[in-house]
């Protein structure tokens, strides 16, 4: 009787464990779910909010500080699940509450978060918890997001080369080779949505901090046009050129979160250009045979020529991501290439007119026309007078404190020294003028060929090796977006050497986002490049 108890007993056990592995493989499994999918999951009741920040945070468990060790995440929300149950509730009695009902997301620490603590990445600001929520926080809970936590970034946002911050030790690592750079600054938040740790994120981009990490992370990335969306609460490196916006998987799901975030916010002045030009609806634009008989100009004096054994720093290699490049790469490796010409083969066969190739006339001499006008200082003191938390009220201060990663310390010792407000700095002017001009070469080159966008390669080169300062970079983010102020996203170009993701960057007019995104989503659905990365497989 012993034995058959024994037996029985066992059983039971052996049951109730193959019950639960069951259970715990339906909720783990949520590599590449969109927003669609989940809430139809919803909907037919195979998944509710709490089981989805589970799963979530079960992989960041997994994954994040430990295992491959990405290094995405500065901080976990605490009370992710207790607002995923609330968002439960909510849903049985009247439904989504909004486009993002209980959808988990991440954050780059960079935005202000009313609940969490905001670091722009600098051990200055650990701990600290700003008084409310950045104007795109604030939107995205409306629509019913989950904040899973925050991303990290490279501190003060201040690099686009690779992440790496003061206040999470180590580098962000590339979840397709370990080895690699994430790009920066937003790195950890592409990392994060990369490896399937939320749904999607908001990031940052001044020079190229959106489109970089996408593009090395096989992942789409919108930089909008300025003055689309609020950049209030977002710790500013230089608001010139700042732009916070989406990074996700599929073009569908960064549409939805350009729905939320985008408009008019009287925080930020810029934004009232969005009244006359934002859309209601920028998913309506999500239909592939739009794509046809749109005219895209291929760019390639910012990729000309194949040098696969070309050493030291670019021109445009610095520290600073908001410092102005003076000379247009024009390097780029023969497996970028490659992926290029494949994608003009591929837009061609979904009915996109290729004109191969335009260039934008004396574009060196036009970039090279901006004056230096440093504008940190000035920018990020303002932003420090809505932090009252704070200890430090000065640039000046954070500098003596040393609270910060080594490797900005010229960039802080340079900016520190100039406050001026840079509308009065006697080379504003200049900055004007120098914008316009290239604004006006931009424009005149798509009107000579009547085209919708310009394409190139996001990066000439893949991803670096972590730690890699001299080999060729190959940045191309810098060079028409952040000058003009003219979109530019990032879309999956494939893969060089079959494992290193690639980007395709596409550029238009001022507020024709509707156009970009009716390309990069036939593109998109053309070729569906994306695919998840090796190191963070399905939890079993």
């Amino acid at each position: 009787m012993t034995t058959l108890h024994s037996q029985r007993k066992l059983s039971i056990i052996l049951l109730y464990f193959s019950i639960l592995l069951t259970a715990c493989e339906k909720a783990l499994d949520v590599e590449e779910l969109t927003i669609d999918q989940i809430h139809n999951m919803m909907e037919s009741g195979e998944v509710t909010a709490e089981e989805l920040v589970k799963s979530y945070l079960a992989r960041i468990h997994a994954y994040d500080k430990d295992g491959p060790y990405i290094n995405s995440i500065i901080t976990i929300n605490p009370n992710a699940l207790d607002q995923a149950r609330a968002l439960d509730l909510q849903y049985q009695e009247s439904g989504l509450s909004g486009p993002l009902h209980g959808i988990p997301m991440v954050i780059k620490d960079n935005y202000d978060t009313f609940d969490l603590p905001t670091t722009n990445g600098t051990l200055a600001f650990k701990g600290f918890i700003p008084p409310d929520d950045a104007f795109q926080v604030k939107q995205i809970r409306a629509a019913g997001a989950i904040i899973l936590g925050k991303a990290n970034l490279a501190e003060f946002a201040s690099s686009g080369a690779f992440t790496v911050s003061s206040v999470l030790p180590g580098y962000t690592r590339n979840p397709y080779d370990l080895r690699r750079v994430t790009a920066g600054s937003s790195g950890g938040t592409a990392a994060a949505v990369a490896s399937n740790f939320a749904v999607l994120g908001l990031g940052t981009d001044t020079g190229s901090s959106i489109r970089g990490p996408s593009s090395h992370q096989s992942l789409v990335g919108f930089r909008t046009t300025m003055g689309l969306s609020s950049r209030d609460g977002i710790a500013p490196l230089n608001l010139s050129r700042d732009i916070g916006g989406p990074i996700a998987r599929t073009v569908t799901d960064a549409a939805i979160l350009l729905n939320v975030i985008s408009g008019y916010d009287p925080a930020d002045p810029i934004t009232a250009l969005s009244k006359e030009n934002a859309s209601e609806d920028y998913t309506v634009f999500l239909d592939e045979a739009d794509v046809y008989g749109k005219r895209v100009g291929v760019l390639r004096q910012l990729f000309q020529e194949p040098d696969p054994q070309t050493t030291g720093p670019e021109p445009s290699e610095t520290s600073d991501e908001a410092t102005i490049d003076k000379q247009t790469p024009t390097k780029v490796h023969p497996e970028v290439l490659r992926l290029l010409d494949q994608a003009l083969v591929d837009m061609t066969a979904a009915g996109v007119k290729v004109v191969d190739s335009v260039s934008i006339e004396h574009l060196d001499s036009l970039r090279a026309a901006f004056p230096s006008i440093p504008r940190m200082r000035y920018d990020f003191e303002n932003y420090l007078s809505t932090r009252p938390e704070l200890p430090y009220k000065s640039l000046p201060e954070i500098l003596a404190s040393g609270d910060y990663h080594p490797y900005l310390q010229y960039t802080l010792n340079q900016q520190v020294q100039d406050s001026l407000d840079p509308t009065a700095h006697k080379d504003y002017p200049a900055y004007l003028k120098a914008q316009a001009n290239l604004q006006a070469a931009v424009l005149q080159l798509m009107d000579d060929y009547s085209l919708d966008a310009l394409v190139y390669p996001t990066y000439n080169y893949p991803p670096r090796l972590t730690g890699d300062l001299n080999t060729t970079y190959g940045a191309n983010s810098g060079t028409i977006s952040p000058p003009t102020g003219f979109p530019a996203f990032n879309v999956p170009m494939g893969f060089s050497f079959g494992t290193l993701p690639a980007g395709l960057q596409l550029l238009g007019r001022p507020f024709s986002e509707p156009t970009l995104i009716t390309i990069a989503y036939g593109y998109e659905q053309a070729t569906k490049h994306r695919r998840k990365p090796p190191t963070t497989p399905a939890l079993r």
